[in-house]
């Protein structure tokens, strides 16, 4: 059994690790880069990726709730879609971050030139690879200990940012926004593509939901306040700073912000800005390393990577392996980086990896897994994930041939290590199949992933079984396909009870069907409870029944599709009335009948009702 991470990442730890990887480079350094291509339409470039990301933040925090395990877009899709495309989710997300994170790094260096402008480029690599090793060893120390880094960092740039904007805004030169669009329309949605990477940093909260306390409340607020306040803050960063700086100057610079500060506030405001920079590059390498490190653990768990990535540090359960080998390929790589080329290639491998994560949502829901249990479901499924995927496909092809060529060459290099290493360790079937299963009518599934989730929503949801479970756990289920009466339905489980509590099973049938005479225990909404006391001590036992076409009961009754039956002894009626409560929160659940008549196997019926958001009960569990 793999080993759980620590949860002690609070609400602004996540949002802080989101923001932190999204202000960086892609409001420090690419604005100017941008510029060049659009001129003041840049704005409508960030404005249009922060909208086009939506769909991929609706799917992440669907499928994020649902699965809040390390790996993050790599186990998802995985879980979904299979291990090939598994395998080449984790591969692409763990590269685009970690080059993302190597660029950081040397951004500190380059912007220390701004304080003393003798250093060589030695001297910035030298630097990068130091930060590198300071943010490695805050990894391995403490995963709090790195979120406390974050937030102090996150909040001390955001105040920087609105300070920049608060002086600069009332100097702003409207003039330079004439001519507002100055080259057409078309570099708009290349150079779009092309800044898409600034709010890829928003997934880096599924690569540690793990480690996130109460994931199904801190992970969608947590994604969509980052987004909220990084989309807000990059509109009203570019408008000033394209307001206040001279085109020529602008376009193509490294140092954009740092500019429109030198306008506002001179030598200070701009010095002022390069340590926000700096500041910026510190949050998304430290939260990179973190977040990148995830990735190799989690495709580890499930043998598409050696074991050695399984190594965690005994008392805080760090995966040191996975952060030293993720940091190790950051320095080898510095060395190498070409800042457009790497912003293409990072913005492609993330484009390609939320058009997955959107196709994932597709293929969960419709394969119909019932410990499939997001806590936040995307609002205008399917509609929106068809959209986005398509968009998204197109979003690549804007951006020339280049980032396709290397996206095709990943995917054949993903391929070639599934089936050499990846294949034949091979654990587990997806929720495709099942999917396919659905359509075909065949019996292709095994219950591995229905048996996964079920243990994922528990942890999440810190779910400690109580007697009721217990009870259904080791219940007896009956599946009947055809319409049958409360009689036959009795008989059976009659039979199955009898011998459990030393009784003749006709006597016990008969007791059921004195107690149907005297009242219907038929409650409605399809749902019948039927119950008997016998004699004894210490005796209670459940049966689940589930008939499709339905049960009859009484005259001028609908049919029943669900039927919870009770046996149990005299002494055990405060404990009949606690079982009855269980069953009533059970079955009001939203949605409950639609998923009981919809579940494939008797493992799924078991399931649904071991998994209800119920209030349990310990007195006696």
């Amino acid at each position: 059994m793999h080993k759980t991470l620590k949860r002690d990442v609070g609400l602004v730890g996540t949002f802080s690790m989101a923001v932190g990887s999204m202000v960086s480079s892609g409001l420090f350094v690419l604005p100017g880069i941008a510029f060049a291509a659009t001129g003041p339409a840049v704005i409508l470039s960030y404005a249009l990726a922060s909208l086009l990301v939506i769909p991929a933040i609706l799917s992440q925090a669907e499928l994020t709730t649902a699965m809040p395990k390390a790996g993050g877009s790599y186990f998802f899709i995985g879980r979904s879609l299979g291990s090939l495309a598994g395998t080449f989710a984790g591969f692409a997300n763990w590269f685009s971050i970690a080059l993302k994170s190597a660029f950081a790094l040397l951004g500190i260096g380059v912007f220390a030139t701004l304080f003393c402008p003798g250093i060589t480029p030695l001297h910035v690599k030298l630097i990068a690879i130091g930060f590198c090793v300071l943010f490695t060893l805050l990894n391995l120390f403490s995963m709090g200990g790195v979120h406390r880094a974050q937030v102090a960092l996150v909040f001390a740039l955001l105040t920087l940012l609105l300070v920049y904007v608060a002086g600069g805004i009332g100097q702003v030169d409207t003039t330079k926004f004439d001519t507002f669009i100055p080259r057409g329309t078309e570099p708009i949605l290349a150079t779009a593509a092309l800044v898409f990477v600034s709010f890829g940093g928003i997934k880096k909260i599924s690569l540690v939901a793990e480690e996130i306390r109460d994931p199904a409340r801190n992970i969608p607020l947590g994604m969509f306040l980052a987004y909220f306040v990084v989309s807000v803050l990059y509109i009203l960063v570019l408008w000033v700073t394209v307001g206040l700086v001279e085109p020529a100057k602008l376009s193509g610079s490294l140092t954009p912000i740092s500019l429109g500060a030198g306008v506002v506030m001179g030598r200070v405001g701009s010095i002022a800005l390069a340590v926000g920079a700096i500041l910026a590059f510190m949050t998304t390498a430290n939260g990179g390393i973190a977040g990148a490190s995830r990735t190799p653990l989690a495709m580890s768990r499930d043998s598409l990577l050696p074991n050695i990535f399984l190594k965690t540090l005994r008392r805080s359960g760090i995966p040191y392996i996975s952060i030293l080998f993720t940091s190790g390929f950051m320095i080898l790589v510095m060395a190498f980086l070409s800042i457009e080329n790497l912003v293409k290639t990072a913005s492609t491998m993330i484009l390609v990896v939320f058009a997955l994560v959107n196709v994932a949502v597709i293929v969960m829901r419709e394969s119909k897994v019932q410990s499939y249990r997001p806590t936040f479901r995307s609002p205008g499924y399917p509609w929106v994930q068809g959209a986005a995927t398509v968009i998204y496909l197109f979003l690549i092809y804007e951006m020339g041939l280049a980032p396709v060529i290397a996206t095709a060459v990943f995917a054949a290099l993903g391929l070639i290590w599934y089936a050499i290493y990846c294949r034949a360790n091979e654990k587990r079937r997806s929720a495709l199949v099942h999917l396919v299963e659905r359509i075909a009518s065949k019996t292709l599934v095994d219950d591995s992933l229905e048996s996964e989730l079920k243990k994922i929503v528990q942890e999440r949801d810190e779910m400690v079984e109580d007697r009721f479970d217990k009870l259904i756990k080791q219940c007896e289920v009956f599946d009947i396909d055809e319409k049958i009466s409360s009689h036959k339905m009795l008989s059976m489980v009659a039979g199955a009870l009898a011998p459990r509590f030393e009784l003749p099973e006709n006597d016990l049938l008969k007791m059921f069907l004195k107690r149907e005479h005297e009242s219907s225990t038929v409650v409605g909404h399809g749902i019948a409870i039927p119950h008997v006391v016998i004699d004894g001590d210490h005796l209670f036992d459940v049966v689940l029944v589930r008939c499709k076409s339905g049960i009859s009961f009484s005259m001028g009754q609908s049919h029943v599709h669900t039927a919870f039956v009770m046996v149990g002894s005299r002494d055990e009626r405060n404990y009949h009335l606690r079982a009855l409560m269980a069953i009533a929160q059970i079955t009001q659940e939203p949605g409950f009948l639609k998923r009981w008549l919809e579940a494939s196997s008797i493992d799924q019926l078991r399931n649904l009702v071991l998994l209800s958001e119920r209030k349990r009960d310990h007195r006696d569990g």
